[in-house]
């Protein structure tokens, strides 16, 4: 099984994602390592990337995401996956992988943002962040108001895992 923690930055992908996999003894992977250099100094000036920009990123996910299936690894992505185009494009296989979506008010994820240091992702992008999300329709939502243990138990509980 692979499981997708999507939102917008901020949202503890990241945090969810490592928490997640440690407790069930499965690899993590951040899809902000797959992302090109040009594409990272883009974000860290507060550039929105567009389109173009976000192609070969899925591209080169989407093939991490099949080899995972195909050597039947167990993986948590930590992936914003804002766009339901994007997560079409992810999610290959809908019986083996699942999206789980970090849902939380803008204040909260500004406050977040705000506090974190040493993180490409500007806080100037929140706005575009909030504006690209197309929310999902069935998909497993997760308030990230809760400390990240209790979430990480609430998508355990969940998916029963």
């Amino acid at each position: 099984m692979i499981i997708i923690i999507m939102g917008v930055s901020g949202a503890g992908k990241t945090t969810i994602g490592k928490l997640l996999a440690n407790s069930l003894d499965w690899e993590f992977s951040d899809a902000d390592a797959f992302h090109s250099p040009e594409n990272v100094e883009k974000m860290r000036c507060g550039i929105p990337l567009t389109e173009a920009d976000r192609i070969p990123w899925l591209h080169d996910l989407q093939i991490a995401i099949k080899n995972w299936l195909l050597e039947n690894k167990s993986m948590v992505l930590a992936c914003s996956a804002l766009k339901e185009s994007y997560r079409q494009f992810l999610v290959v296989d809908s019986e083996r992988i699942k999206l789980v979506y970090l849902k939380g008010s803008y204040e909260l994820i500004q406050k977040r943002l705000q506090e974190r240091h040493n993180h490409y992702m500007s806080e100037k992008l929140l706005d575009t962040q909030f504006n690209t999300l197309e929310e999902p329709l069935d998909t497993l939502y997760i308030d990230v108001i809760e400390t990240p243990q209790i979430i990480v138990q609430n998508i355990r509980t969940s998916l029963g895992i």
